[in-house]
């Protein structure tokens, strides 16, 4: 599992993912009225929060993007891909046991783009997997990376 600890490891993760995090924001970030029909079609959430959602969705994607990419903080940025991504695939899972293929909004957010709702989940758990590891098994010689839950020095070595 000391791979899994590789500083170049997860700057590669970092780069790749973020990669796909800020691809997915661009499409969306200026104009974010049509994500507003794909939020809706998802038949999850009530319209209430659905205009929000579609409006910081973007950005969120594009600053975890930015965390991940360039290092910074890629720990934090991982804890958020992971509750995004988490999300992502509730919401998939939920229109695919529904037996619903639904515009994803992941890439585009043009509505009619449909697609079987299992193969976006299946599609999306590489990249939770990517967060997990960032986030989980952060790399040898991170501060904070040998310490406890209460910030002791462990004795585990």
């Amino acid at each position: 599992m000391s791979f899994l600890r590789n500083r170049w490891l997860h700057r590669v993760l970092g780069l790749a993912l973020g990669a796909i995090f800020l691809y997915a924001a661009f499409g969306k970030i200026f104009d974010p009225r049509p994500l507003v029909t794909i939020v809706w079609n998802y038949r999850i959430l009530p319209a209430g929060p659905i205009n929000l959602i579609a409006i910081y969705m973007p950005w969120m994607e594009l600053l975890v993007g930015a965390a991940l990419v360039t290092g910074l903080a890629r720990r934090a940025a991982a804890l958020w891909a992971s509750g995004l991504l988490v999300a992502f695939i509730v919401a998939l899972g939920i229109n695919a046991l529904r037996g619903v293929n639904v515009a994803c909004g992941c890439f585009s957010a043009n509505a009619e783009d449909v697609q079987n709702a299992w193969v976006l989940v299946l599609r999306d758990l590489p990249m939770l997997a990517a967060a997990l590891v960032m986030l989980v098994l952060p790399p040898a010689g991170v501060p904070g990376a040998e310490r406890g839950r209460h910030g002791v020095e462990s004795k585990a070595r």
